[in-house]
């Protein structure tokens, strides 16, 4: 049996994990290293069993843990090239004999992990396939602009994903951001809308994803009822059942107690 929990998400900082019953692995760590350490605690996890913490990239919501977290327990990191010396300008690593560049999969405890290129304003990010030995995968997809075919390719025939779904475009035209930032967000190396992220999930569907997990919500131009709603109708339009051809969470910003078993 694995687990899934999103334990942070959205724009104050996230951290996933994913975990058997003798090893786990964080997916970014972008709240304070006590906050995380707190989190697994609460969920009766050994901050010292965490065999490693991957990182999408070197934005602050998804690396300001890492530089505690490495020190403190001594867990290996694993980036991009790209992330990596993003990371080291920002001042975020203790141990430089710890950090690991990986351009292709790397095996992690029971883990294979493969890096795949995602479309966002930053060195070189990446989304994440994760496959158990068992041959159960996470696809890990948050900070996007745009969904690519790359991105879709490495997504399907996942067992679970994380996605994105960050903004309801009309909250945030006409919500107070400023023009600068609404561009931004609403460009191809932005965020992914309620909207574009509706629109892929039947094909994951059918593809063999069970469960779904929507993470990296905006507090200002979205809500979680919005993006559950929007992305349950794209799936009943194609005639899916919930909780019969799929079950969906939305992830929250922090103190998520549910699991996903996959």
């Amino acid at each position: 049996m694995a687990r899934f929990c999103s334990l942070f998400s959205g724009s104050s900082g996230n951290c996933l994990y994913i975990g058997t019953s003798t090893a786990g692995i964080l997916i970014d760590a972008g709240v304070s290293a006590r906050r995380i350490e707190r989190a697994l605690q609460d969920r009766d996890l050994d901050p010292r069993g965490i065999q490693a913490i991957v990182v999408t990239h070197e934005h602050t919501d998804h690396i300001a843990g890492v530089r505690v977290l490495q020190k403190r327990f001594g867990i290996p990191v694993f980036a991009s090239p790209g992330t990596m010396r993003g990371m080291q300008e920002a001042g975020v690593i203790h141990d430089d004999t710890l950090c690991h560049s990986v351009a292709d999969t790397v095996e992690l405890a029971e883990f294979s992990v493969t890096p795949f290129s995602i479309s966002h304003d930053s060195y070189e990010p990446t989304g994440f396939r994760v496959s158990l030995r068992d041959d159960r995968t996470v696809g890990i997809a948050t900070d996007l602009g745009v969904m690519t075919q790359t991105v879709r390719d490495q997504l399907h025939g996942c067992d679970l994903i994380h996605i994105e779904s960050n903004h309801d475009v009309r909250m945030l035209e006409n919500g107070p951001y400023p023009y600068v930032l609404k561009r931004r967000i609403l460009s191809t190396h932005g965020h992914l809308s309620n909207e574009a992220c509706a629109a892929e999930l039947p094909a994951l569907v059918r593809g063999g994803t069970t469960r779904i997990s929507l993470g990296h919500l905006s507090r200002e131009n979205n809500m979680p009822s919005l993006a559950s709603a929007t992305a349950l109708a794209a799936l009943q339009s194609c005639g899916m059942v919930e909780n019969a051809d799929f079950l969906l969470q939305v992830a929250p910003p922090e103190n998520d107690q549910t699991y996903l078993i996959f």
